[in-house]
């Protein structure tokens, strides 16, 4: 056993259990991998008065999205103004304009810049009828205020998420303004700077479009409370929970990382940070009992990036679907637990499969933490979680108003015990935090606001879906193919949230003009925008997770892709049959394909794996997998295609498994 390997399982519960706990080592690492790949890491560290006023503000900021949440926000562009002002401060106060500049001190052009970012919602503020009564014949000071309203949010978005986001928005820019030049079905009018300018700044469907109003709303407020959460030792109890549960099981350290990171990607919806945070403590014990390095961080990165498909909050990306969608928050989860369902079925299935196949074991019983003893002592904590999932569902409560008061009720919850009792400074340092922490997403849901501003005014997403549709010819399939590629290419090197509204209001168009329901539309895009996270090339999850386990990032790249493979496959099966998502569906249907779907992934793991009790050949692979997908697809022909299928594969291994153990 390594040194690192040692230290990792160093931490201890009360007699001598193991616990979450990362060592100096692996902590340096892990800042290290965020600082290089992660950009949201690159903050300025303040002291003395700075730091006091620079936390205050973050406080207020907090404070006043709690006002707005509870009593109601002022009007709409006020709000949305204001809003942006907020995280266009923060963004030049925490984030250097350079490497070469100072990560202790503001200097003077990022003071110029914050005083400006006060201009435009002031401006807003003094002059809103006159704003909105000339929103298609702006004056030459409302051009000025969209002007340097764009200039601050690209370089804010530059500074946050580096370049990828910001030229991406200057190339839909100049598309809108050189229109007239493009080739073929790209030729628009064409807009002076005047009329698009004004579009971003004095309406809704610009820069204060719809992902600015989420973000301003349910993101902020989820962020906060994942915030507050962390703070009572939310993450500890996922961990010591799945230690508990799996940890002595075959392949049980990978088991754990699967199941922590999923519950934690699904709050904090930040695949690389969790990537570095739990992989930190799960990777290493996933190498200590056998697992390649390679596996090991395919493991974390799959697992990481799965929790933003996971209900019950899904990253908060749940939240700018269902405003798109113009539905329920609560539709939107009951949509994604199946297919959810099967991509986490899908990644456990294989690390069992590796793990017996490898003969390797889990962890000793005697280090773990009892099941007893972690709810005993955290167990409460899981209380706010049930309440907000209640509120959502049953209560008839607004989202943004159940959000606050499950903040409030973890506060509560979280004193009950000495444990996870949280002090006055804690609280306050929490509330702060969920400012800070929302700074990125925001700023890249500004800058995204151009994109779709763009899109709206030329009608580039209409365009861009006969494209895909011409290159898919009259297949479904296909141009389903070229609406997968569209949404992974958008996807890369983007943070999620933006990369799916992206993808979003390019892709959705062309698989809507098909007849496909919007929903898994939506859904659809979505699943490929959040795989480009672990997808080579650009694969900043995997690459984070190799980091930690010292594999190879491209061979750790395609291990995940392998161990995600069910989420590639399962978007193609709820878009040619909604059951999945249960839409136009009885619960007795539903229930029904959603276990011939399970079996459906067991059978696809099997494929991949090549190993069922014994090691399966390559002929038989291809037959499982042509019952796996058969078992997927909600039929009752394919349905029995597949039980078939698994029926005989199970009497094959079985023989295989018993001449094996013979002739050893």
């Amino acid at each position: 056993m390594t040194d690192i390997e040692k230290k990792a399982l160093k931490g201890q519960l009360e007699e001598e259990k193991l616990t979450f706990e990362v060592d100096d080592e692996m902590q340096e690492k892990s800042d290290e991998i965020i600082e290089k790949l992660y950009k949201e890491a690159t903050t300025r560290a303040f002291s003395g008065t700075m730091r006091k006023m620079f936390f205050v503000l973050c406080l207020i900021v907090s404070l006043y999205h709690l006002y707005t949440a509870t009593f109601g926000p002022p009007l709409t562009l006020v709000h949305r103004s204001i809003h942006v002002c907020m995280m266009l401060v923060l963004a030049f106060l925490m984030y250097p304009m350079s490497n070469k500049s100072s990560f202790t001190t503001p200097s003077i052009i990022d003071w110029i810049l914050i005083i400006l970012s006060f201009a435009t919602p002031v401006y807003i503020m003094t002059n809103y009828l006159g704003v909105v009564e000339r929103a298609g014949n702006p004056s030459t000071t409302d051009m000025l205020m969209a002007t340097l309203l764009v200039v601050l949010v690209l370089e804010a978005s530059r500074r946050v998420s580096g370049w990828a986001l910001p030229v991406l928005s200057i190339v839909f820019i100049i598309y809108g303004l050189f229109g007239r030049n493009m080739p073929g079905m790209f030729m628009h009018r064409g807009y002076d700077w005047i009329d698009l300018s004004n579009h971003f700044f004095a309406n809704t469907e610009g820069i204060y479009g719809t992902s600015v109003n989420v973000a301003a709303s349910y993101i902020f407020l989820f962020i906060l409370f994942g915030c507050i959460m962390g703070k009572s030792g939310m993450g500890q109890l996922f961990n010591d929970l799945a230690l508990s549960i799996a940890g002595h099981t075959q392949g049980g350290p990978a088991k754990v990382s699967v199941f922590a990171s999923g519950l934690i990607g699904s709050i904090n919806g930040a695949a690389v940070a969790n990537v570095v945070t739990t992989g930190a403590f799960t990777i290493p014990l996933m190498k200590k009992i056998g697992y390649t390095k390679e596996f090991a961080g395919a493991v974390e990165s799959a697992a990481s990036v799965g929790g933003q498909l996971l209900p019950p909050i899904m990253g908060a990306a749940a939240f700018i679907m269902a405003e798109m969608l113009g539905v329920k928050y609560s539709n939107i989860i009951v949509w994604a637990a199946i297919p959810a369902l099967l991509y986490y079925i899908g990644v456990i299935t294989q690390v069992q499969l590796r793990a017996f196949k490898d003969g390797l074991h889990g962890l000793p019983k005697e280090q773990l933490p009892s099941f007893k003893a972690v709810i005993k002592s955290r167990g409460h904590l899981l209380f706010p979680i049930f309440f907000l999932v209640y509120m959502l569902f049953f209560s008839g409560t607004t989202v943004v108003y159940s959000a606050v008061l499950t903040i409030v009720l973890t506060i509560i919850v979280a004193q009950l015990r000495e444990g996870t009792r949280m002090s006055f400074n804690d609280i306050i340092t929490a509330v702060a935090d969920g400012a800070k922490q929302t700074v990125s997403v925001a700023i890249a849901c500004a800058c995204v606001g151009i994109i779709i501003g763009v899109c709206s005014k030329t009608g580039f997403g209409l365009t861009m879906a006969n494209t895909i549709i011409a290159f898919g010819g009259t297949s479904v399939f296909f141009t389903m193919i070229f609406t997968m590629v569209t949404c992974m290419i958008l996807g890369m090197g983007l943070p999620s949230i933006p990369a799916y509204i992206i993808t979003a209001a390019i892709a959705v168009p062309a698989l809507s003009k098909l007849g496909i329901f919007p929903a898994a539309a939506h859904m659809f895009s979505f699943y490929y925008a959040m795989f480009a996270n672990l997808t080579p090339p650009v694969a900043l999850a995997s690459f984070a997770a190799a980091g930690l386990s010292g594999g190879d990032p491209m061979k750790t790249g395609w291990a995940s892709v392998k161990l995600a493979i069910a989420g590639f496959i399962v978007p193609f099966m709820f878009v040619f049959s909604p059951q999945l998502m249960l839409i136009n569906t009885t619960l007795a249907d539903g229930v029904w394909t959603a276990l011939s779907a399970c079996l459906g992934v067991f059978l696809l793991a099997v494929a991949v794996e090549g190993y069922f009790m014994a090691p399966v050949g390559a002929l038989v692979r291809i037959v499982v997998l042509t019952g796996a997908l058969s078992l997927m697809y909600p039929d009752v022909v394919t349905d029995i295609i597949g039980v078939v299928t698994l029926a005989l594969l199970y009497v094959v291994q079985r023989k295989k498994e018993k001449l094996l153990r013979r002739y050893k």
